[in-house]
């Protein structure tokens, strides 16, 4: 007997943003993130389609409505998360998607965090001005 779901769910970080997906099976397309349409909350092209590129890389753009519930970090990092946590959950939903998720680096976490600032530094790296008097 097979089990029939309501939802696929995918987890994606980057930095300090964490999104979690959901696919929903039955779904017309539409993308909510943070109980807003995506092209609302994400006010850069860039981040839109950051979003939407796994479900273009699959075509599965009219198959599952998608809800993501993103938090911490800047719009660009949960932008990324976002996009993880999709393609994570196409993962699930058909792992015969690996491939191609993986050709596109989708399935990589990019592990860049910030380092952390050094005493006597006014940043991780940067140093005072030097001054000879």
């Amino acid at each position: 007997m097979t089990e029939t779901r309501q939802y696929f769910e995918g987890v994606g970080r980057r930095k300090e943003a964490t999104a979690r997906a959901r696919l929903y099976v039955q779904g017309s397309g539409y993308v909510l993130v943070n109980d807003k349409p995506a092209d609302e909350y994400f006010g850069r092209e860039i981040d839109r389609i950051a979003v939407y590129a796994p479900l273009k890389l699959t075509g599965t753009e009219s198959r599952f409505n998608v809800s993501i519930k993103v938090n911490g970090g800047g719009v660009a990092g949960q932008a990324i998360a976002a996009r993880m946590a999709i393609a994570r959950a196409l993962l699930e939903a058909d792992p015969e998607y690996r491939l191609t998720l993986k050709a596109a680096g989708l399935l990589s976490r990019d592990a860049r965090e910030k380092e952390r600032k050094k005493p006597g530094l006014k940043r991780a790296r940067k140093r005072p001005t030097y001054t000879k008097r």
